[in-house]
């Protein structure tokens, strides 16, 4: 089994965001997140969408894979933290293959 090199590894990780990016209900939590100083419990992400709750729980999950957001518990609840080192790190370097 042949490893994969790094920019392999590189272009997968980019996959990876830009499929997490490609719904606009995720592009939409982003940008809620964002509006709301980078950090919302689930409660209040749901409350902001039109989706049941089975539904966004999905679309974080997907966020969450893709490094574009933080999960962390805090007592009973789940806090959603906007990762913006992660999705500088991914526009820097994906534009990279372009200069």
């Amino acid at each position: 089994m042949a490893t994969k090199s790094r920019a392999e590894r590189e272009l997968m990780d980019f996959d990876m965001v830009f499929k997490a990016l490609a719904h606009p209900s995720r592009r939409y939590i982003l940008t809620v997140l964002l509006a709301k100083g980078d950090e919302m419990n689930a409660g209040e992400i749901v409350s902001k969408l039109s989706h049941k709750w089975p539904t966004i729980t999905r679309h974080l999950r997907q966020l969450e894979h893709a490094g574009l957001v933080k999960v962390k518990k805090v007592s009973t609840q789940v806090v959603y933290h906007l990762n913006k080192e992660r999705m500088q790190s991914v526009l820097e370097n994906w534009l990279q293959f372009f200069k």
